[in-house]
């Protein structure tokens, strides 16, 4: 495996310390890993842990301004300090053995991919599995379906630092969707692809932005969708009309049937006739 001395662990905190530790303490890799928390106006503060194998530093924001800002200036940090690749993850998810050096191995020798995921988990807060996310592994099957279907798991990604920077940064246009705003304008120059293997135990939590800010992230999603339209893919006006159903749907109705739905997909792909 690669040293990981370009790497570092980007992950927002806003209270939390528990979670935070946990997170971190759940990565397992060959070499030492850089960590960079920014604490986003945590009372009383974010204290960096102690973790063997890990060079923890924290960047605190004047005041708690959300995960766009904090983002934002985390990797604005990173780009000052030389840091060549940025790994997401939030407060509660967990890691897999060596997913940093799996995806910073595939970077390397892939330099048009500026955005690389991973196959994801999908669990409860107690750690129950719920499904998992599966999506497109292919530049080119994930261009097509880039409007249909959330094909990264954020917290999943690891990304180049100068390939952000130049892409605009994260930034607050497209608020609880700062994401898909991103990943968006890196694939306007740029590549994105996941590696075919699960890198990332996602917390489900009904606190989280998606469950929270659901119609401003279902808004801001539209808008992204309606800006990059291609008129003659189907599958752009499929995404568009799904996130309508969205605003109609109560958020457990369609976590329950995104479940099913995956849970069936999986089982399929098991059990073929």
């Amino acid at each position: 495996m690669n040293a990981l001395d370009d790497v570092a662990i980007l992950i927002p905190a806003f209270n939390g310390q528990a979670d935070l530790e946990r997170t971190l303490r759940s990565f397992s890799e060959p070499s030492m890993v850089r960590v960079l928390i920014v604490d986003d106006g945590s009372t009383p503060p974010i204290v960096a842990p102690s973790i063997d194998g890990m060079d923890i530093a924290i960047l605190r924001m004047p005041q708690n301004g959300g995960i766009e800002p904090a983002l934002q200036a985390g990797i604005d940090a990173l780009a000052r300090r030389g840091v060549r690749y940025a790994a997401r993850i939030d407060s509660g998810d967990l890691a897999t053995p060596h997913r940093l050096a799996k995806q910073r191995a595939y970077l390397d020798t892939h330099p048009n991919v500026a955005v690389l995921g991973m196959w994801t988990h999908v669990v409860s807060t107690s750690g129950a599995p719920l499904f998992d996310l599966t999506p497109p592994t292919d530049p080119a099957a994930i261009r097509r379906a880039m409007l249909l279907r959330s094909c990264f798991a954020h917290p999943s990604l690891m990304l180049r630092v100068d390939a952000v920077v130049a892409a605009g940064n994260y930034r607050a246009d497209y608020r609880a969707a700062e994401d898909l705003d991103l990943v968006l304008r890196l694939m306007a120059r740029h590549d994105g692809a996941n590696l075919p293997e699960f890198g990332l135990y996602y917390e489900l939590n009904e606190t989280g932005i998606s469950a929270t800010k659901r119609r401003t992230q279902v808004m801001s999603t539209l808008r992204l969708q309606w800006r990059y339209l291609r008129a003659g893919n189907p599958l752009d006006w499929i995404g568009i009309v799904k996130n309508c159903a969205h605003l109609l749907l109560p958020y457990r109705a369609l976590r329950g049937l995104k479940a099913k739905l995956l849970k069936r997909s999986a089982s399929a792909r098991t059990h073929p006739h």
